[in-house]
């Protein structure tokens, strides 16, 4: 690890020379201001009507972060994105990483089509909080990769991405970053004219798409807004470019028939070299979602109150390694049935029952502007099934309170309170009954010392994981802190160092975990004496927005102290691979880019380039690598505006991973072209679109390394998708 001070310093001044271009950039559109003053004026007027027509969504809460609308930057979390609608039509999925997958630092879990979790600078589970307007979703989806996350990205309003030490604000879950997901379930404004509807439908060809989802909010007078929403999606087995499995793992299976062949066991073998030759689709990708929720606001001046009764539901297959059995049960005259039931397709079944309240209260001109005050109550339930048995049912009930005292002078005071109760019940119930509680108290502060703006941040926590079963209990006490120094340029470019401190305690599913689970054809040892997880964290980052160009980038360092994470051990229990949570240190090197720039301005015309990059790197005190750490990647898209039509060309390159930790394989590069063309017909609403999605055109085999499931799970093949938003 001698060679980090040197990466850092090479990235940073990497840093340095990216964001001159933008002031370059500058001082030469100067000198043609005159000349493009016509198409200056065209364009903002094509742009005050999107903001406008935006705007007018009563549910549409201004450029803010999360909750943390205290600050007017969250610095001290140097990574931060606001995926809007546009961009969700364009990169919808079913499942909340697959949307996300192409900002900078993200990745995904990709398990399943129908269980992807975000994965932020290499970290997901326990690291990654996943936030329904600033409360957690209450599902078990951290817990393991097979599990989705209860969230339709089909009555989503916006999706905020933040990448760094954001436990600091949002639990101690986040030592990697916080998704905060906003959907419209709590109106918080009168719609202007008594009702508003946002709706959105799609329907592709590589998995079968069929969904949509509507919501309607309705003024039942000038102080209360009833509102309903529902969603449903369904879609078939996944396309896929050539064979399902890669090259060595194909292999395996053929040399595995061949010798069940000279054993005489001339059905096996077929099944076997029927697996091996398996193409053009995956057995057992199918979905299945739908969603309702219903609230009400209630509107007092400044201030509001609001309620919410929702229910999600999911069915889906899991996509099961043809190399790997999955047998149990005692040896004898049952063997025979027993292997037969093994080999029976995996799904999951999956229900939430969500309540939430939320209220905002205007305080006046003192000391404290307002106090912001959020509950939710959750009863979750998944079953996972071996054909038509059940295996495993686990259930999950989770109460968590959230209030915030907001500063007059730009500060935020904070509680948080959450209690979790999570069973396991059934034969192949791997992780034990235990209960989990967290209370803990949280601040974040902003001075101006003369030309540099300090943010500090700090919050105490206190975590209670206990097995009534088992007889353990054990008791964290966690501190996180940071500190950040910010430089702001005449020309509003920022930049500035973050330093920071996080920890984590381990989750009961790390402590307590022991047997077989079926979902991931795993066994699953956890380790109660595990101690707390704690990171050290240096960033740099800048950001800079010069006339029409935006630019932002990061490089970060984060030494852990007791890294926890979840490794095969090469060894197998009841005829499965033993995955074991171990405890080392640990060290991450990475950054992020993005820069947004016009090209050609004029009348009729405009285009624009988007690219965006990142990496990063991580290994272990013994000179091992983390697993399942993603490569370097790529994108480079121009953005062409032409009347009411945009047109948007995508390239993204994923590259090789040979850094790789014992028992893992590397995966190759790959790349993926994307073209997407939207029409805006209603000049008088501009956010009626219609849109044509051709995603992966050339039909090229991508193999993302995050996944558990990359060997025999490859993403999607060449896909067609139509789309239809509108919101009036």
């Amino acid at each position: 690890m001698n060679l980090l001070p040197s990466r850092l310093a090479i990235a940073t001044a990497l840093t340095f020379v990216a964001v001159s271009s933008p002031a370059m950039a500058k001082d030469s559109a100067s000198s043609d201001a005159a000349d493009n003053a016509a198409a200056d004026d065209q364009q903002s007027e094509n742009s005050a009507d999107r903001d406008e027509a935006r705007e007018s969504d009563p549910h549409y809460r201004g450029n803010i972060v999360v909750a943390a609308d205290a600050l007017e930057e969250l610095d001290f979390i140097a990574g931060q994105d606001v995926v809007e609608l546009d961009e969700i039509q364009r990169n919808l999925n079913g499942q909340l990483g697959e949307v996300l997958a192409k900002l900078p630092g993200v990745s995904s879990t990709s398990f399943s089509p129908g269980a992807s979790r975000p994965i932020l600078r290499g970290q997901d589970g326990e690291r990654v909080r996943v936030l329904i307007d600033g409360l957690g979703t209450a599902d078990v989806a951290n817990t393991s990769a097979d599990h989705a996350t209860t969230i339709d990205p089909l009555t989503v309003e916006r999706i905020e991405v933040l990448r760094g030490p954001a436990a600091l604000l949002f639990g101690s879950q986040a030592i990697g970053g916080v998704v905060n997901v906003i959907d419209r379930r709590i109106p918080i404004a009168v719609p202007e004219n008594g009702i508003h509807i946002d709706a959105l439908t799609a329907f592709d060809t590589a998995t079968d798409l069929r969904s949509g989802g509507a919501s309607i909010d309705a003024a039942l007078n000038d102080m209360f807004v009833l509102h309903v929403d529902g969603s449903y999606r369904e879609t078939g087995n996944l396309e896929i470019p050539g064979f399902q499995l890669t090259d060595a793992l194909r292999a395996d299976l053929l040399g595995d028939a061949d010798e069940e062949e000279e054993e005489g066991e001339l059905e096996e073998a077929e099944e076997l070299r029927e697996a091996a030759g398996q193409t053009g689709f995956v057995p057992n990708s199918g979905t299945e979602t739908w969603t309702v929720n219903g609230g009400i606001g209630v509107i007092l001046g400044e201030s509001t109150f609001g309620a919410s009764v929702g229910y999600y539901d999911t069915s889906y297959g899991l996509v099961g390694n043809p190399e790997g059995g999955h047998h149990h049960g005692e040896e004898g005259e049952e063997d025979e049935e027993e292997e037969e039931e093994g080999e029976e397709t995996v799904s999951i079944g999956l229900e939430q029952l969500r309540v939430d309240f939320r209220g905002d209260i205007a305080l006046g001109d003192g000391f404290f502007s307002r106090l912001k005050v959020r509950g939710g109550y959750s009863d979750y339930t998944h079953t996972e099934f071996e054909g038509t048995e059940v295996g495993t049912v686990f259930d999950t009930e989770t109460v968590e309170a959230r209030v915030e005292l907001v500063q007059n002078g730009g500060g935020v005071i904070g509680a948080q309170f959450t209690t979790r109760d999570f069973q396991a019940v059934g034969e192949e119930a791997f992780v034990a009954p235990n209960e989990t509680t967290q209370l803990a108290i949280f601040t974040a502060q902003e001075f101006d010392l003369g030309g540099v703006q300090i943010e500090a941040a700090a919050r105490y926590e206190m975590v209670d994981v206990e097995s009534e079963p088992l007889g353990l209990e054990r008791d964290f006490d966690l501190f996180s802190g940071a500190l950040s120094a910010i430089v702001v340029s005449d020309g509003g470019t920022r930049f500035g160092v973050t330093a920071s401190r996080s920890e984590r305690a381990p989750a009961g599913e790390e402590l307590f975990a022991n047997g077989p689970h079926i979902a991931t054809q795993t066994f699953e040892i956890g380790d109660p004496n595990l101690g707390t997880e704690s990171a050290w964290g240096l960033e740099t980052f800048v950001r800079s927005n010069i006339g029409d160009i935006a630019f932002n980038a990061s490089v970060f360092f984060q030494s852990f102290d007791d890294y926890i994470f979840l490794s095969p051990t090469g060894e197998e229990e009841d005829d499965l691979p033993v995955f074991a949570f171990f405890q080392e240190d640990a060290n991450f090197f990475g950054f992020e880019a993005a820069m947004e720039m016009p090209i050609i301005e004029n009348n009729d015309f405009s285009l624009s380039t988007d690219l965006r990059a990142s990496y990063v790197s991580a290994e272990l005190s013994d000179n091992g690598d983390v697993p399942r750490i993603p490569p370097v990647t790529v994108l480079g898209a121009l953005d062409a505006d032409i009347d009411a039509f945009n047109v948007r060309g995508e390239v993204q390159w994923f590259g090789e991973q040979t850094n790789v930790a014992e028992f893992e394989t590397p995966t190759d590069s790959f790349t993926f072209v994307n073209l997407y063309v939207s029409w805006r017909p209603l000049p008088t609403n501009q956010n009626v679109v219609l849109q044509l999605a051709g995603e992966n055109l050339f039909d090229a085999t991508g193999r993302r390394h995050s996944s558990f499931t990359k060997e025999f799970l490859p993403l999607t093949g060449r896909n067609i998708r139509a789309s239809v938003r509108f919101s009036f």
